[in-house]
């Protein structure tokens, strides 16, 4: 009946006897290697998070650290009754280099507000300790140093002022007889090239202005003094329209107390050393207001320095603050190249002779152009030739105060 019954079932024309029926596993192969490699994966996450070791699986170098020996004594050499002293004694750990940054703090020409800026490295004698000498360039007089919060800054001391110090050679005894001209190139310390242009290139008894910025403009103002210029600091002081006309950082401005502005002074002051005095860089307004240039003139008096003016206004009240404070001075008596052509500067040269022999004394500024380099120059080499005697700027002043 079974038989009949799967005869009956089975598809028409096919034979089912002797056949076996075959396993089939519950999941691909394609799966089971998915599930392996799943497995692989978490066993590394596993290592990841528990391993206790962050560096596993890195080569790894093992070290046997052993106790020295300990060290000889030179028992020969001791005193009877006493142990001698290790042959080898320990070395005091060096000192951690000091930091070459410095922070300077800018002061804010309106509200009078305080901001601390690091600008670069500092002045060594900064890193120095309290109660050691401190560091300058060459040719500079240490006892005319004094330690600000920004640095070095010249001082009067053992009854010697930088004016007289630092202010170049001149033959005085021969500038009292004849007339002379004194020549500032101003502008210096910011263009290497142009800074050293004027140095070499300039005769020694021109004097070379700087300004407190560029990258290192103590480095430029010590190969000037090296070649024998003297050298005054330009601050930067506030023009009639600033801030259009902005001098730079730290400029002097009428909007601030005069502590604020001696701050900035003392600033300025430190970037380089070795000047005979100091000149206004632009500033129009703030040198033809009296009431903040006082207390500038009298710092510079008190600290030995002298006071050049570029003759920037005709309304400055330097001259007569100068002479109430007893110190050295003296005004541009107008810009050698303020039209930088070679007709023009040539014509202001002739100018400048003209004063030189009706007064005794002229005064000329000039910038380092190449062209006004070049002017002054073969100008310069004619002075002789027509009784002339070029000086430095602190000889000038010394005729004109005694004149």
């Amino acid at each position: 009946m079974a038989e009949a019954a799967d005869e009956l079932s089975t598809p028409l024309g096919q034979n089912t006897a002797g056949r076996t029926r075959r396993f089939r596993l519950p999941f691909t192969a394609m799966q089971a290697l998915a599930v392996l490699l799943g497995l692989v994966l978490v066993g590394f996450a596993g290592i990841a998070l528990f391993n206790d070791n962050p560096l596993g699986g890195e080569p790894m170098a093992r070290v046997t650290l052993r106790n020295p020996p300990p060290a000889a004594t030179d028992d020969k050499h001791a005193p009877a009754g006493q142990t001698a002293e290790p042959a080898v004694k320990s070395v005091a750990k060096a000192p951690a280099a000091a930091s070459d940054a410095k922070t300077v703090t800018i002061i804010d020409g309106s509200s009078g507000k305080r901001q601390d800026v690091v600008i670069g490295a500092g002045d060594p004698a900064e890193k120095a300790d309290g109660d050691s000498p401190p560091v300058a360039m060459t040719g500079i007089d240490p006892r005319l140093l004094e330690k600000s919060r920004y640095g070095m800054i010249p001082v009067v001391a053992d009854g010697l002022k930088p004016f007289t110090v630092y202010a170049a050679e001149a033959d005085r005894a021969k500038a009292a007889r004849m007339p002379v001209v004194a020549i500032v190139v101003a502008g210096l310390g910011v263009g290497a090239a142009k800074t050293t242009d004027a140095i070499m290139k300039l005769p020694p008894a021109v004097t070379l202005a700087f300004t407190p910025y560029g990258a290192d403009p103590g480095k430029l103002a010590e190969r000037a003094r090296t070649q024998r210029h003297e050298i005054l600091l330009q601050i930067p002081m506030e023009p009639f329209d600033y801030p259009d006309n902005d001098p730079g950082p730290q400029t002097l401005l009428t909007t601030l107390s005069s502590e604020q502005n001696l701050d900035r002074l003392y600033w300025h002051l430190s970037r380089l050393q070795g000047y005979a005095g100091i000149a206004n860089f632009m500033g129009a307004r703030f040198v033809a207001t009296d009431p903040v240039m006082q207390p500038i003139v009298r710092e510079a008096a008190k600290r030995g320095l002298s006071f050049f003016d570029d003759g920037s206004t005709p309304r400055s009240v330097a001259q007569t603050l100068s002479a109430g404070q007893s110190l050295p001075f003296a005004k541009a008596d107008f810009a050698i190249d303020a039209v930088p052509t070679s007709a023009e500067i040539d014509r202001a040269l002739v100018k400048l002779e003209t004063i030189a022999k009706e007064r005794g004394t002229a005064v000329g500024v000039a910038s380092a152009l190449p062209v006004s380099i070049e002017r002054l120059g073969a100008w310069l080499k004619t002075l002789d030739s027509k009784g002339i005697m070029l000086v430095p700027l602190t000889t000038a002043m010394l005729k004109s105060k005694s004149g």
